[in-house]
This record gives C-alpha cells, structure tokens and sequence, in this order.
C-alpha cells in the first residue's frame, strides 16, 4: 500500500486522546485513524517516568503493528515522559507530540494569573519546567495538579455533582484573584469545560492544546508528502486495552458528541 493511504496512530492513556483526534478528523476529514487508550493503566500522571515510557512504548509498538504511517501522542504526560526517545527511535516516520497550550493563554493579555491544569507528572517533569521557563517573565503563571481528575473523565463522569465538588475545592483559592485564563494541559480535560465554565467567569478564556497538534500533524504529513489524497471521508478504529465495551461506547460518544 502507498504509505499516504495507510492510517495514522493515536494514543493515549486513556480516552482523553479522543479530544486531540477529534480536531485531526476536523481538519484531515480523509485520513484513516487507528485509536488507542490504555485505560487498564489510567492514570499515567501519578506513574514514575520510568513506568509511562514503558507503557508508551508498548502502546506505540501497538500502533505500528497496524502499519500507520505516523504517530500522535495525545497525552501530554507520555508526551513529557518518553517523546524525545520515541523520535530517537522512529526517526522515519513522524511521532507528534503535545504540550500544555501556554502561548496562546499569554497572548490572551489579560490581568491575573494563569493557572495550568495538569496531572502531577505533566507539572514536575523538565519538559514543563522548560515550557514555563519561556513565559514565567511575561505573565503570572501558577500549575494547578489535579490529581484524581482523569478517573473521574475515565469513569464517564463528565459533569455533574462529584465534578462540580472536585473543580471547586481545586480553584477555590483563586476565586477571589483575577484568573487570566485557563490551560488545561491533560487531553482529557477538554470534556469537562462545560462544567469547568459553570464555576469560572464565562469570560476567562479556557484553551488546550488539541487544535495545534492536529495542525502540526497536518503540517508534518504535508512535509513529507504523505497526506492522504482521497476525496473520500477516512475511517476511525478505536481500540482500548481494557477490552472493555463500556469504554469503547465512551471514547466513540466522546468523539462524535
């Protein structure tokens, strides 16, 4: 087969990839897609760094194993943990990855702090600390850990009582500052911005990483001319190591809601 007509991989912990690939089928509507989360392992935020790369590069050697021509990390602790490694590996083909979305959050220009949403191995892990590094002089940038978040998103609870509670203990201490925005730098966190807003001032600006990694996807599959050239729609498996069908419904509702 052409290797512009072969799938392009996406993984992550669990189903908060879903929200990544949602914005690839979005702008590269032709493309095929292999999805896969590993929610019997969830959450890889509270694993050591050792265990994540493990993980991910089993999940890796997954999607290989179905002949994609590329490879998304839509999590941004595997991202942090085991992308430098994967490229070194994979130097062929291309293996995207993704980080927290501070830039634009700083180019919002608004009073206040910033306040980055993460699993705890996302916020103590170098690649943050150099990310934050670019832009602690040009704005107030505060990492808010959330650990226990991902299970909840895992367990389908998207709104609701228990996430109202959680959001709220998590952002009470900033209730009374002037919040400048809001990153969420997990791929699973996008899902819960409805009920994120209805605790937050509707006018604080919430923002992901998610549409910049489908467009640098799309920038690195046209570099090596290997877009997907059929004006047919492309297809989306979604697989899952939990086996599980109740999981399989979630990631699908997730990507078509």
């Amino acid at each position: 087969m052409d290797l512009k007509y072969k799938p392009i991989g996406f993984f992550d912990s669990g189903v908060g990839g879903i929200s990544v690939l949602k914005q690839a089928v979005k702008i590269l509507p032709s493309e095929d897609y292999i999805y896969f989360g590993d929610s019997k392992n969830a959450p890889y935020g509270t694993r050591t760094v050792s265990e994540v790369k493990e993980l991910t590069f089993k999940a890796v050697d997954f999607l290989i194993g179905k002949d994609v021509k590329a490879v998304v990390i839509a999590c941004n602790t595997a991202t942090s943990a085991a992308i430098a490694d994967l490229r070194e590996r994979y130097k062929e083909m291309p293996v995207i990855g993704i980080e927290p979305a501070l830039k634009p959050a700083v180019e919002c220009g608004r009073k206040g702090k910033i306040l980055i949403m993460a699993t705890p191995m996302t916020l103590a892990e170098r690649k943050f600390g150099d990310l934050l590094s670019n832009y602690n002089d040009f704005a107030d940038i505060e990492p808010l850990p959330c650990a226990g978040l991902v299970e909840l998103i895992e367990n389908g609870i998207l709104e609701g009582r228990e996430l109202n509670l959680y959001l709220n203990e998590k952002l009470a201490k900033y209730k009374s500052d002037d919040i400048a925005a809001i990153v969420l730098g997990c791929t699973h966190y996008p899902f819960i911005k409805k009920e994120l807003c209805r605790i937050i001032d509707n006018s604080v600006p919430v923002v992901d990483g998610s549409l910049g990694t489908a467009k640098q996807l799309k920038r690195e599959l046209s570099k090596q001319n290997i877009l997907n050239d059929k004006v047919s729609k492309g297809s989306v498996e979604i697989y899952n190591s939990l086996n599980d069908k109740k999981i399989i419904e979630l990631s699908k509702e997730l990507l078509y809601r």
